[in-house]
């Protein structure tokens, strides 16, 4: 298959799934599925390759943000198979990539692909949210004196 017959083989997978495909300016495939926004990615120099992505899903607010949301990005990557989560300039995105090999297995990657993704962005804003919690402690602790100075 070639790129344009891949897109188009996309796009009628995706319409058979109810998720209303569009052509993407730079050749790929953006859907909309339970509310968010994803994007197939079609390399032209490699049938085989699949790229799923969730862009932009979560917002660095500043730099001192930044350091906690990459240590969560490389949690998530670790716990979920397949899938990657990483920064791009002040935004946060998943992504699938994989060999596809037969394409006719499409059905049940693309499944399984989506299903990941789910489970990495989870597990990154879980991340975020124990750090979150972590930091909270750290300070509370540090507002109050470790000893009481008084003799008893």
């Amino acid at each position: 298959m070639n790129q344009k017959e891949r897109v188009e083989f996309y796009v009628e997978y995706l319409k058979r799934e109810g998720c209303n495909p569009q052509l993407g300016s730079n050749g790929g495939v953006i859907f909309k599925r339970e509310g968010r926004n994803y994007f197939i990615a079609v390399d032209e120099h490699d049938n085989d390759f699949f790229r799923l992505i969730f862009p932009n899903f979560w917002q660095i607010e500043n730099e001192a943000e930044r350091a906690m949301v990459e240590k969560a990005c490389l949690l998530a990557t670790q716990s979920t198979k397949v899938a990657k989560v990483f920064p791009v300039q002040d935004k946060i995105w998943a992504s699938i990539e994989l060999f596809c090999v037969p394409q006719d297995h499409f059905n049940a990657v693309f499944s399984r692909s989506m299903d990941a993704i789910s489970v990495a962005v989870s597990a990154f804003v879980e991340a975020v949210k124990s750090q979150r919690a972590e930091d909270l402690s750290v300070k509370i602790r540090s507002s109050f004196p470790t000893s009481h100075g008084g003799s008893d």
